[in-house]
């Protein structure tokens, strides 16, 4: 009689481990408690990386667009260098808000491109119930793309940055993405969704992955309208030939390094990896900010070339005020600054195309690989 109530206890719990744990997976894979503006101000700071001052005082244009299932998408247009056509767009990691990717603004207005801080579906002031990890984030970017060849011209030079859900979603998006856009800087990213929850619930939860993975995948289906096989950034850009960055922590565990070694074993060149000694997940740029901001530049310099001698006189004038919190964007009146473009607007102007740095024929490893010293 004891041990039928014992075996009937341990089916009971076994049932409702199995209700269970797949909705907890999917909330945390899909609804975990999204981070304020403030709280990822506050974590920029514990970093020392940027201020909330150098934030709050950015001359920032709010934008407002519909996605194509009709929700309402929330960004802030910042524009570092006035006559520039080069825009990137900042695409955060999962539970974030666009105030965690002002920490990358400066490395890329030091090369002429202005910013566009974006709130990822059910993120920040943007509407949505569900992450889905790029399988509808990726038509989101396509309507921020658009909306900036609206606003500058069908010749915008447009780059991506994205991290960890940022950068799986920007990888996604290269299958459907626009002659504008010319590069991609991917940190963290995932390769393959299967793959990732399949690491993060054996390997991070001590938990099976059968019945567990086909149940959550059930669930995903059920509630949010996506399976996990419905993203792979690996697939995405495994015949691509957009100039892409992968950056990875090395000491990631939350998304394995290896994801983003895979991701450049199969992409085509032109391709670069920078691995970031000792940094876990999403912490590259707070870790080794100097490795990390001379990688990105030297990356989009060889595939985009040098902004016109007007821009870069602009962009190494705001440059250095994005890096002094003692005297930030805000500060620069637009006299001043239209004082300091007259200055140099005498010198002969390149086209991009003059501009570009890179050399076709040469043949070199193109793998960064962190410095030790």
């Amino acid at each position: 009689m004891l041990w039928l109530l014992l075996l009937s206890g341990f089916g009971a719990f076994v049932l409702l481990s199995l209700w269970c744990m797949p909705r907890i997976a999917v909330h945390q894979m899909t609804r975990m408690k999204r981070s304020s503006y403030d709280n990822c101000l506050d974590l920029l700071e514990e970093y020392r990386i940027f201020s909330r001052q150098q934030f709050n005082d950015l001359q920032k244009e709010e934008v407002r667009i519909q996605s194509h299932d009709g929700l309402q998408l929330y960004g802030t247009y910042i524009e570092l260098v006035p006559h520039s056509k080069r825009t990137m767009i900042f695409v955060h990691g999962y539970t974030g808000a666009l105030p965690w990717s002002s920490q990358f603004i400066d490395m890329f207005a030091q090369v002429g491109f202005n910013a566009l801080l974006i709130d990822q579906r059910s993120h920040g002031n943007s509407e949505g119930k569900y992450a889905t990890f790029g399988h509808m984030e990726k038509y989101d970017v396509q309507a921020w793309v658009d909306w900036v060849v609206r606003r500058n011209g069908d010749d915008s030079i447009i780059g991506l940055h994205g991290q960890s859900l940022g950068g799986g979603t920007a990888l996604e998006y290269v299958a459907i993405h626009r002659p504008q856009v010319r590069f991609i800087v991917a940190d963290c990213p995932y390769s393959d969704l299967t793959e990732l929850i399949r690491h993060q619930v054996v390997k991070l939860n001590r938990a099976p992955a059968w019945p567990l993975m086909p149940l959550i995948d059930r669930l995903l289906k059920r509630k949010a309208a996506f399976e996990m096989n419905d993203v792979s950034p690996i697939r995405a850009i495994a015949q691509s030939k957009l100039p892409i960055l992968f950056i990875h922590g090395a000491a990631d565990i939350f998304v394995p390094t290896k994801m983003s070694e895979d991701l450049y074993a199969v992409k085509p060149e032109p391709k670069e990896l920078l691995l970031i000694d000792k940094a876990t997940h999403g912490v590259s740029h707070c870790r080794e900010r100097e490795l990390y901001r001379n990688a990105v530049i030297d990356f989009v310099t060889r595939y985009v070339g040098l902004p016109s001698p007007t821009q870069q006189a602009e962009a190494d004038f705001v440059y250095s005020a994005v890096l002094n919190e003692s005297y930030s964007v805000a500060t620069v009146q637009a006299t001043e600054l239209a004082q300091f473009v007259e200055s140099v607007s005498t010198a002969p102007t390149l086209s991009e195309e003059e501009a570009v740095q890179v050399d076709e024929n040469e043949n070199r490893e193109t793998v960064l690989e962190p410095n030790f010293a």
